[in-house]
């Protein structure tokens, strides 16, 4: 492993599953963390002292408030004086049949693209000039499978997330060479949230997926960390973590 004992990440919706794990995954590497949350602060606080190590700390900050986000960078510059990571995690979501358009009206689906893609954005926009001192920093979106093979959650979960993988692009192409831009992209992932859907459309996936299980939120985290840590000349790709589903 690479230490990371002077760097500070910043892991937005830290406070349960792949955030969780991510945030876990850095402080063990030796990172000083700031968890951000919606509306979770409790279980975040909880994630926070399961970390390894000292320094931290945990800020209510939803990804679709703008506001919040940069008085979060502000904060991160008086009290941490950098960031060196910052992992776009935070996202919103309800499972609703494709098929099934009246379900998804438009206040959902405003509400779920201001978190997903304007929320990225926005975060990466507060954070740029920390992003920036130094040796340059890192980005790493949270992205889907869903934004290949349209198939997640709800059809504008999907939108939102190959509009990921396109600002990926996008922000690595702006912001090189201080700045890298990665998205690490799970299939369905073995969480809280997974565990109540379908068995049926579980057991579909395992079906179709050559290694035969689900990821899990610490095998995201490690994708996470290594493209930090070990993949230096790497920027705007796309990293799936999908136990090889395309193949299936």
């Amino acid at each position: 492993m690479i230490r990371l004992d002077d760097a500070v990440a910043l892991v937005t919706g830290g406070s349960r599953g792949i955030g969780a794990a991510t945030a876990r995954a850095f402080a063990d590497a030796g990172a000083r963390v700031v968890i951000t949350h919606r509306d979770s602060a409790a279980a975040a606080e909880e994630v926070r002292r399961s970390l390894a190590g000292e320094g931290h700390r945990v800020i209510r900050a939803p990804a679709a408030d703008t506001k919040a986000i940069e008085a979060t960078a502000a904060s991160v510059a008086a009290t941490e004086g950098r960031l060196d990571v910052l992992v776009n995690n935070a996202a919103l979501t309800k499972v609703i049949p494709h098929g099934d358009m009246e379900a998804l009206d438009d206040a959902l689906f405003d509400s779920i693209l201001a978190t997903n893609v304007r929320g990225v954005f926005a975060t990466v926009r507060a954070f740029r000039k920390l992003l920036e001192a130094g040796d340059g920093g890192v980005v790493v979106n949270i992205s889907s499978l869903a934004a290949k093979t349209a198939g997640g959650s709800n059809i504008a979960y999907c939108a939102s997330k190959a509009a990921v993988d396109n600002l990926t692009v996008a922000l690595a192409r702006a912001l090189a060479p201080k700045i890298r831009v990665l998205s690490v992209a799970p299939g369905l992932v073995d969480t809280q949230f997974t565990s109540g859907w379908d068995p049926a459309v579980r057991q579909r996936y395992l079906d179709r997926s050559p290694l035969g299980r689900l990821p899990t939120p610490d095998d995201v985290a490690l994708a996470v960390l290594a493209a930090v840590t070990h993949l230096p000349s790497t920027t705007g790709a796309i990293i799936p973590v999908d136990g090889g589903r395309p193949l299936g």
